[in-house]
């Protein structure tokens, strides 16, 4: 196969999921409602100030609004990584999963492509809610909008590579949406994206250390410093790993001789 090959499954696969994002209004709605609803609606129940002491990387004080950006990022990545995988679930009943798949490229190459497709969705969705973040007065330092682009494409592989890991194990589209929330709301609330870790550690250790070993937790961080121009090592790491371990599950869950999702066949089959 040819370089030229490669790139051409690339743009396409990339070109599908932009188009299928763009022409699914409903589902672009929702991807900004739902963190615009708990930043202007949830954090006006929960106003305080946190400090440089207390909650680094801020340098002076911060309100509440501001600090639960990075969190919200975060469950628009975790969020769309998911719904990414319940159409790779539907394209695999519909069949057009098994054709892309015996396509002469290989097979990881052609999940690498979606995994990168719905993170570049992903980003945008995040660029959007920071610009109606700002609409609103609610700003983040002019620099960080770029500073945290490689921190959205990190932790934008990693949390997608997550969706595409539980894509596997999920034999039919009905059931996978009861498997997302058991899977969205506990990374979600168990973590640092709504309060920081100091304050779990106050009211429970043990919800510290879950919260501290959360990969959700990870991302959050690093996107959270990335705002700020900084990069935090311990999150950085964590997150690549996360990566390496979801991506490797899930391109292994895809093998010919996974067979992807096993198919139960009756005994005159």
């Amino acid at each position: 196969m040819t370089a030229a090959a490669w790139l051409l499954a690339l743009r396409a696969i990339v070109a599908r999921e932009v188009l299928r994002f763009v022409q699914q209004r409903e589902r672009f709605a929702a991807a900004l409602v739902r963190p615009l609803l708990w930043l202007l609606v949830f954090a006006a129940g929960f106003r305080m100030a946190l400090g440089v002491s207390i909650t680094p990387p801020y340098e002076t004080y911060v309100t509440y609004e501001v600090y639960i950006i990075p969190g919200l990022i975060g469950m628009i990545q975790l969020f769309h990584g998911m719904q990414s995988s319940l159409s790779m679930i539907y394209d695999r009943e519909m069949g057009s999963m098994r054709m892309l798949l015996v396509s002469p490229l290989p097979r990881w190459y052609l999940l690498c492509c979606r995994l990168l497709a719905a993170t570049l969705v992903s980003i945008v969705q995040v660029y959007l809610f920071l610009l109606i973040a700002l609409a609103f007065g609610i700003a983040q330092p002019a620099w960080g909008y770029l500073t945290v682009l490689p921190a959205l494409i990190v932790t934008g592989l990693a949390l997608g590579a997550i969706g595409l890991l539980l894509s596997t194990t999920v034999p039919q589209l009905e059931n996978f949406a009861g498997i997302m929330n058991f899977v969205i709301f506990p990374m979600f609330f168990l973590s640092s994206a709504l309060y920081p870790l100091w304050k779990m550690q106050e009211s429970s250790l043990l919800l510290y250390q879950i919260c501290a070993v959360n990969p959700f937790t990870q991302a959050v961080e690093l996107i959270r410093f990335a705002l700020y121009g900084r990069l935090e090592p311990q999150a950085l790491g964590w997150t690549l790993l996360t990566l390496t371990i979801a991506l490797g599950l899930a391109i292994r869950g895809y093998s010919p001789a996974k067979g992807m999702t096993p198919r139960r066949t009756g005994a005159g089959d």
